[in-house]
């Protein structure tokens, strides 16, 4: 099985608010697109074919506050273990990227009005939080005002905690600190410095 997910926001095969929440993808060719509705629960819009479990765990990898997945008549698909989510400063976070793409900065606006939409993954690490995942996010809170969003705890991962620390060198002390750059720039910025940490890393 072959799952791959669809980063750009022009695929005909999904609608404008799958594709902005990030929610789409293609099993062995085949359209699956989720669409987040609440704190913990999500619809998938697929073809005649049954959602793969490996697809949902694939999903919940990017989302993992996401514990309801349902039909789009509302059958239950499958049902995880409620996350705990908590209130967090944003001054308490410390990143573990530096640079924002500001065409998904702009999708991501699409669905975020109030600091309780914002849901972000963080690993609990030295008297503080390392954000996981979500920086974009973190980014539109900062610039709509927000003092405070939701988080949940996850896993420790070493890999996380080097890109933080290369964060801190960088004067990335918090969500405050992310800088916006366009599209073109970050592929180059952030893509290829990733690959090029991650090579060396290992």
């Amino acid at each position: 099985m072959k799952i791959e997910r669809i980063n750009n926001y022009t695929d005909v095969r999904f609608s404008e608010v799958v594709l902005k929440q990030h929610g789409a993808f293609l099993v062995d060719g085949e359209p699956f697109g989720f669409e987040i509705i609440s704190t913990n629960s999500a619809v998938v819009h697929m073809s005649e074919k049954d959602c793969p479990n490996e697809l949902i765990d694939d999903f919940r990898y990017y989302a993992e506050h996401i514990t309801k997945f349902y039909r789009e008549d509302g059958t239950l698909i499958r049902e995880y273990p409620a996350v705990v989510l908590f209130k967090v400063s944003l001054r308490d976070i410390q990143p573990s990227q530096f640079y924002i793409d500001e065409d998904k900065l702009k999708a991501v606006s699409s669905f975020i009005g109030k600091p309780e939409d914002v849901i972000i993954p963080l690993v609990e690490y030295n008297n503080r939080y390392i954000s996981a995942d979500g920086h974009t996010r973190l980014a539109l809170a900062v610039s709509l005002g927000f003092d405070e969003i939701m988080g949940f705890t996850t896993e420790l991962n070493d890999i996380i905690v080097a890109f933080a620390e290369e964060a801190k060198k960088r004067n990335i002390l918090s969500p405050y600190d992310l800088k916006i750059v366009s599209r073109s720039e970050y592929e180059v910025v952030w893509n290829k410095f990733c690959d090029e940490f991650l090579e060396e890393y290992q």
